[in-house]
């Protein structure tokens, strides 16, 4: 078994990224834990994914306007992207602020926004409210731009309370209807969908234009407003300060992090000392990731395998793992088909709620859909990683007893960990093939695909299935 504080990286990895190879968890690990968390904190510091040979051979990748190709470029930024953390924390964010492309029918708008997740995702969540709020996806998903001040759109209003923010029973139906009027005025510069809509944002002949946001004073309320017990005359970025030093606030998000990035099942006390963070630093998402990374809560052996994966990270992590996608393929569109039969169809979630998490990832047709996906992924022996694996055995040894073999896959598909049970009934399933052996006279190219169909096996734990 993987020794522990291998096994720490590599939960670390799976948490604020996407899980690791071996030879990733070694480098990681030659510079310590806490080392590694801050360079995770801090994308900004590593090279951007250079994306340029994907563009080249697809050009949709250039325009985006195209759904499948909005979801293609998700998921190879996901898979090459060396700033885990950004990746990870903008599917959080996706996940939070839930906005979809079936209503929009603007799939560069729902991306443009993943955008500004990555950018502004580990910043204040003040912040952050703010650029959701002037994001013209969510200005369109939640109805501002039909929000004036002679006929309030209250959509936004409620669930920038309910759902981004505080939670129901912070506030009363009145703080919904001021906190609407507050919004009055932010809306699309370029998108009247009304009489101008035609000559302004036409979908053809090449998909949507741009959208921008525009705040337009002569729609916006100006009167006296009553909000969560304060009086003025309040604008959206007010409204945004207020919120932003709510008690409530800090217990909300302190929750959202604590189940994204630790477990399914809620800990009131982790969640009160991630709400402290924030307190102490004025919401500042990357000093609470910070804390949690570095504390017992988070490095516990007990929440190591406590979290479901979503599709999203169950499909990135394995082609991670296998080395896919690094140049690009056409068939990579059906990798996000893979995340969407699981369940979440990136860029389109299925209502303002988001995703619904957990246990509710796993039924009897998608559990099929997740062993099946990841054992055609990791079954190519022509993949780099694969290969990668298949020569890492080769250098360590010329054959392995079944027990062997186990480990050594074990610790290739990153330091997992298992149950005694687990690892009983994957040493029976070696021991079929007898001693693998590694040698010309032995048929090597046997040896592989027992190897492969060991790391299918693998990929189907229950360990696996879980970060």
């Amino acid at each position: 078994m993987p020794e522990n504080e291998l096994g720490l990286m590599a939960h670390l990895l799976r948490r604020a990224g996407f899980g690791a190879t071996l030879q990733e968890l070694q480098e990681y690990q030659a510079k310590g834990y806490e080392a590694t968390v801050e360079e995770l904190l801090h994308p900004e510091d590593i090279p951007e994914w250079n994306d340029d040979l994907v563009r080249r051979y697809q050009p949709d990748q250039n325009s985006v306007m195209y759904f499948e190709s909005a979801q293609s470029y998700c998921m190879y930024k996901m898979i090459n992207s060396k700033r885990l953390l950004e990746e990870k924390i903008s599917l959080f964010w996706h996940g939070l602020f839930a906005t979809a492309y079936g209503k929009l029918n603007h799939a560069k708008g729902v991306l443009n926004q993943t955008d500004t997740f990555r950018r502004h995702g580990l910043g204040s969540f003040h912040n952050i409210l703010m650029e959701l709020s002037r994001d013209p996806a969510m200005v369109f998903w939640l109805d501002n731009k039909d929000n004036h001040k002679d006929a309030p759109n209250e959509n936004y209003g409620r669930e920038l309370l309910e759902l981004f923010s505080m939670g129901i029973g912070n506030y009363s139906e009145d703080d919904v209807k001021n906190c609407a009027r507050a919004f009055t005025g932010w809306t699309i510069a370029n998108a009247d969908y009304m009489a101008e809509r035609a000559s302004r944002d036409s979908i053809w002949p090449s998909g949507r234009i741009d959208w921008q946001f525009e705040y337009r004073p002569e729609d916006h309320d100006e009167t006296n407003k009553e909000f969560l017990g304060r009086t003025g005359n309040f604008n959206g970025d007010d409204i945004i300060d207020i919120i932003a030093m709510r008690p409530a606030t800090s217990w909300f998000i302190a929750g959202k992090l604590y189940n994204y990035f630790v477990s399914d099942t809620p800990n009131e006390e982790a969640i009160s000392f991630l709400a402290e963070e924030y307190r102490k630093s004025s919401g500042d998402i990357r000093s609470m990731l910070r804390a949690l990374f570095l504390s017992d809560y988070f490095k516990s052996e007990s929440v190591w395998y406590d979290k479901i994966k979503s599709p999203a990270e169950l499909v990135v992590g394995t082609a991670r793992l296998a080395g896919s996608y690094k140049t690009p393929q056409s068939d990579i569109t059906n990798l996000a088909s893979d995340a969407n039969f699981m369940g979440q169809e990136i860029l389109n979630p299925p209502t303002v709620e988001g995703w619904h998490t957990g246990m509710e990832w796993v039924d009897t047709g998608t559990l099929v859909e997740r062993v099946n996906s990841s054992a055609l992924v990791i079954g190519d022996t022509l993949q780099p990683g694969v290969q990668a694996m298949i020569q890492h055995l080769k250098d360590r040894k010329n054959s392995y007893q079944p027990n062997e073999l186990v480990d050594e896959c074990l610790l290739l598909i990153g330091s997992l960990n298992v149950t005694d049970s687990t690892r009983e009934r994957l040493v029976e399933f070696a021991a079929n093939f007898g001693e693998v052996k590694f040698t010309p006279e032995d048929a090597v190219a046997c040896s592989e695909q027992q190897v492969v169909e060991l790391l299918q096996l693998i990929l189907a734990t229950r360990e696996y299935q879980m970060a």
